[in-house]
């Protein structure tokens, strides 16, 4: 029997994200299908700090496993930077080991998307900014520095977001935050956090200080593409045009 697409793309999503799922549909490749399932795991009334996010990393995922294994993805992207970041690198490997396992496909998390977009243009030194309390941020800066990445600066969100907060920053203001993050030795700049809207602010950030920017749905996508070979559909700044 022909599949309909030639890959299928699981996404296990927070579930009061809603900037993770627009952002797959704005950098699917071509003749790829996404398919999507929530992760509990955390108080959706809370301030997603640190606790909260480690709370979801370690939560139940059998079945949210069990129900994306069932479209028989070709690859599963773990939609969560935070929830793994606060565990650190080991926790982030192991956590991709048991999705592939479990599903079948090859794995993505976007902490390590990061770290993998990162190596793929050379970069070790960057400016990094987050809508995360600040603890995260720590949290983030340590996770990369394992991997062999200095973050010479760092740009705070200033104020505490809910979640709903997170994901209602416009472009205007997540290009503003960014632009707080860049300085003198830093080679990119990073954007995390895949609630978000990053994506849309990539090439007018590029534009503006003439180095790559990385987030986490853009690098979630390269990692994707290099793993299946394929296309990229749209060219999000120099990371899915390299």
């Amino acid at each position: 029997m022909t599949r309909r697409t030639r890959a299928r793309l699981g996404v296990l999503v927070p579930f009061t994200n809603t900037n993770l799922e627009p952002d797959m549909a704005l950098l699917a490749p071509p003749d790829v299908s996404i398919h999507v399932a929530r992760l509990g795991g955390y108080d959706a009334d809370e301030v997603p700090d640190a606790d909260q996010m480690a709370g979801l990393g370690a939560a139940d995922m059998d079945e949210p496993l069990r129900l994306i294994g069932g479209v028989r993805p070709d690859a599963v992207l773990y939609g969560c930077t935070s929830a793994t970041l606060t565990h650190g690198s080991q926790f982030d490997r192991d956590l991709g080991t048991r999705i592939a396992k479990t599903t079948g496909a090859v794995t993505v998390t976007a902490a390590g998307a990061l770290v993998h977009g990162l190596q793929a243009l050379g970069i070790h030194r960057i400016g990094f900014a987050s809508p995360y309390v600040g603890a995260i941020n720590d949290q983030a800066i340590a996770f990369l520095g394992e991997n062999g990445i200095e973050t010479q600066t760092r740009a705070d969100i200033g104020r505490v977001l809910d979640n709903d907060g997170q994901g209602l920053l416009t472009p205007d203001e997540v290009f503003e935050l960014a632009m707080r993050a860049d300085g003198p030795g830093v080679e990119a700049l990073v954007l995390s956090c895949t609630d978000m809207r990053s994506v849309e602010t990539v090439d007018r950030l590029e534009a503006a200080i003439g180095k790559p920017v990385i987030c986490s749905n853009q690098a979630m996508m390269r990692q994707v593409v290099d793993l299946l070979d394929l296309a990229p559909a749209r060219t999000c700044g120099r990371l899915l045009a390299a």
